[in-house]
């Protein structure tokens, strides 16, 4: 019987173990600076807790902004609570770790996404299972997405060198 170390899985429980530290701090402390989070998640996760009328609008996956206007930010080891501003309608929302598809901090130019790589899947359909597959950097997933080159202004580090 041969074992071998899922470095993917162990990729995201890090992501995901990051993605908590920040938001227990800004629990604790507010956000500093200039920072700011863009949270897209899955909807349609069986853990998410929503209003139904967000989730009949984003029937698959959303994305909020933790910048200017957000209260009773709940962080636990599974996920995160939050009320958040819609057009002066305040929403309370829990959004679990394993949700979450991207992580971005625009003001530092830090992004994480999670994607799965499932042959049997179409290639638009990069993130039906974040269990499956490593995170890599947003900009590096853009790349690789669009076919462009990413702009010059942040560093990337390519994580495929180490997959087998």
């Amino acid at each position: 019987m041969s074992r071998s170390i899922d470095y993917g899985n162990l990729m995201h429980d890090a992501m995901r173990s990051l993605i908590r530290q920040v938001l227990s701090d800004v629990a604790e402390n507010g956000l500093p600076g200039a920072h700011h989070f863009f949270i897209t998640f899955d909807t349609m996760h069986p853990e998410v807790e929503l209003a139904d009328w967000l989730s009949d609008r984003f029937p698959e996956d959303m994305t909020v902004v933790m910048q200017h206007w957000f209260e009773d930010l709940d962080v636990t080891e599974d996920g995160f609570a939050v009320t958040l501003n819609f057009g002066d309608n305040p929403e309370r929302m829990y959004i679990p770790f394993d949700a979450i598809r991207t992580f971005v901090d625009p003001s530092v130019e830090f992004g994480l996404r999670f994607e799965t790589q499932d042959d049997d899947d179409d290639e638009d359909d990069d993130v039906a299972d974040i269990d499956d597959a490593p995170a890599r950097p947003v900009r590096e997933a853009r790349e690789a997405d669009k076919g462009k080159s990413a702009p010059k202004d942040a560093e990337v580090v390519s994580l495929d060198s180490f997959r087998k």
